[in-house]
């Protein structure tokens, strides 16, 4: 059994599915009823429009039914004289065996409990590998309580596992100044600059285009210093949700990649087949591959000496640029609102948790580097908007 990324040539009426995930048994054949599911799920409900989203699901339910296979285990079987289900087994193996994160865990579990939630609608089982607990939903406080429910209560699968609350890992700033100063590889250094001075993904800021970029000098209206609004579109990079949105660019970071493009890139180019039309390209002359970025961490990580991992970049991105905003007189926007839309975050209280972080900053290590937190995350001035052409 393997798992396929389908090429440009899987369509249907006229529209291509590359990238879509295939379970191919030993046989060459679809794996059902896996297969169906997947294609209901990310594609008849229309639920996930992303291709990363569609590799992760894959992923997820491949990893599930190639433990089924490796022990000869039926996805439908029922229940053994220990009464642990199939589901159960997989769930104590990735727990045990492999040690899995709760929270990785717990992923790839709720896709699976609802394959067979799927299944059973269409009476291709008669009763599910799981039951069901009630659980009382935590109440919001702050922003949203008023619309929240008191004493709400919901029910979950009793197969998921507990998860501990982990804490928000970021940088702190005299290590975001390290990371800065560091003389690194042109291309790592673009994309941690976006990453830990514009909020982007790692998904997004691999696949950040060319087309974007431009020579601040020669804009009218821009000076420097100024923060340069960006429009990001899903057809020209990878965006979570595939939802546009705006980003704000430090004058000096979109000067340094202007720079990159004339020199570095140009050099990386000639050694690859020159049709990329992301903006950083590896050695190769190609645009970096999803597990590429860990790589790219882990060369910060050897050099200045502590933990850096591309999802930090993002937290320290939206817990310094919160708090430069929240003490800024001349911001005429609400903080919270302004991080949130710059971040693409789909629910505002994804975007609350640096309020928490910001918390935990030691008052005297804020106070002390104020002017580093304005130089680093924003800017004194009101973004300009930028077009691309």
């Amino acid at each position: 059994m393997r798992l396929v990324l389908a090429t440009k040539d899987l369509t249907v009426a006229g529209r291509s599915f590359k990238g879509f995930p295939l379970l191919v048994g030993s046989d060459g054949w679809p794996v059902e009823p896996a297969q169906s599911f997947l294609w209901h799920i990310l594609v008849e409900s229309g639920e996930a429009l992303s291709v990363l989203t569609w590799e992760a699901y894959g992923r997820r339910l491949f990893d599930y039914f190639a433990f089924l296979e490796a022990n000869g285990l039926a996805w439908n079987e029922e229940s053994q004289a220990d009464g642990l289900s199939v589901l159960s087994r997989y769930r104590d193996w990735s727990s045990g065996e492999l040690e899995l994160d709760p929270s990785t865990l717990n992923k790839r579990l709720n896709l699976i409990v609802r394959f067979y939630q799927w299944a059973k609608q269409r009476d291709l089982i008669a009763v599910l590998p799981f039951g069901e607990r009630r659980v009382r939903a935590t109440p919001h406080s702050g922003f949203l309580s008023h619309v929240a429910r008191p004493n709400a209560a919901s029910t979950k699968p009793s197969v998921m596992v507990r998860e501990r609350k982990r804490l928000t890992k970021f940088l702190t700033k005299d290590q975001a100044k390290v990371c800065l100063a560091l003389d690194a590889d042109p291309s790592h250094r673009i994309l941690f600059h976006l990453m830990v001075r514009t909020g982007l993904r790692s998904c997004e800021a691999r696949t950040f285009p060319l087309k974007y970029i431009f020579n601040p000098r020669l804009k009218k209206g821009l000076r420097p210093g100024q923060m340069i609004s960006v429009a990001l579109e899903p057809s020209d990079m990878h965006l979570k949700y595939n939802r546009p949105r705006t980003i704000d660019v430090p004058w000096s970071l979109m000067e340094e990649m202007w720079s990159y493009t004339l020199h570095k890139r140009e050099v990386r180019k000639a050694t690859g087949n020159g049709r990329t039309t992301a903006l950083v390209l590896t050695k190769e002359g190609r645009q970096y591959a999803k597990d590429s970025i860990v790589d790219v961490m882990k060369a910060y990580e050897r050099k200045c000496g502590f933990y850096v991992r591309a999802h930090m970049l993002r937290h320290t991105y939206g817990t310094y640029t919160l708090l430069a905003l929240r003490k800024s007189r001349d911001f005429k926007g609400e903080p919270l609102l302004y991080v949130r839309d710059r971040m693409g975050h789909s629910d505002i209280q994804t975007t609350m948790v640096y309020l928490h972080l910001i918390n935990q900053l030691e008052a005297q290590s804020v106070l002390a580097h104020e002017d580093e937190i304005d130089m680093m995350f924003m800017a004194g001035s009101t973004p300009v908007s930028y077009t691309h052409l």
